[in-house]
């Protein structure tokens, strides 16, 4: 199933998409006519509201070689604000002064109950679905700082979307970027150092994860800069494709 959030008629919920067309949740309370609405009469919102954004730095190993940094012993984990997120077609703003911002591709992972010290074999059922993530990133400011708060947390730097996908095996799940239309990250989740279950559990141990969180599973290669007037896309098998446009702050 595919749970998204949207705008329509001034009013904010929740849905599921069938088809082109957005449906009521099941149990949920919907301003929407039984009879659904086209998405194209929507606004795509970011289909989740986190609390935090947990994100996996260099959990793909040609990534920190492209990056020429050490291959970690064991995740490395950082958080993003939620006041960073956007939606589908919204605007990534690059900050002036940052220097280069790129994007990067991932699989993101939402929490659908509170997650607490679960072990590998059970964090499944702690996983209410999947989407796309841009982590967006200062590069001149992650290198200046020698941490990655600053570089990772400007407003607009976690653009997410564009719906959750219940129904997936993240295993093996291939994710791409386009920038412009050119291919530029292609890759597969059966090449990252530490996979899904095993972070939730990781991450898990080290903090409780709330319903609506999201873990973004980290980057393949191919990272690269963007510009004003960039359309940078995020492509998840199973799940669909988050796109977002780029102007100067």
């Amino acid at each position: 199933m595919k749970i998204l959030r949207f705008r329509w008629q001034n009013q904010e919920g929740w849905g599921r998409l069938e088809g082109s067309k957005v449906w009521p949740l099941s149990g949920a309370r919907s301003f929407l006519p039984s009879e659904g609405v086209e998405i194209t009469e929507v606004k795509l919102l970011a289909p989740t509201v986190p609390t935090k954004i947990v994100a996996v730095g260099l959990n793909y190993r040609d990534h920190a070689e492209e990056l020429g940094m050490e291959i970690p012993e064991e995740p490395l984990i950082f958080l993003k604000p939620p006041s960073a997120v956007i939606g589908p077609e919204d605007h990534i703003r690059l900050p002036s002064g940052a220097g280069r911002v790129d994007y990067e591709a991932e699989l993101a992972v939402v929490i659908g109950k509170t997650a607490r010290k679960v072990s590998p074999v059970s964090a499944r059922e702690y996983i209410l679905g999947y989407t796309c993530f841009n982590d967006v990133t200062a590069r001149d400011l992650q290198r200046k700082d020698g941490q990655w708060t600053r570089a990772k947390s400007f407003d607009t730097f976690a653009p997410i979307g564009p719906w959750i996908e219940t129904d997936l095996d993240p295993q093996a799940v291939r994710i791409r970027a386009y920038l412009n239309g050119e291919l530029v990250q292609d890759s597969s989740t059966e090449k990252l150092i530490f996979p899904v279950y095993e972070l939730v559990s990781f991450i898990s141990h080290v903090l409780t994860l709330y319903p609506g969180d999201v873990i973004a599973t980290g980057t393949p290669p191919g990272v690269g800069p963007l510009s004003p007037g960039d359309v940078v896309e995020i492509e998840v098998e199973g799940v669909g494709r988050l796109v977002n446009f780029v102007k100067g702050d």
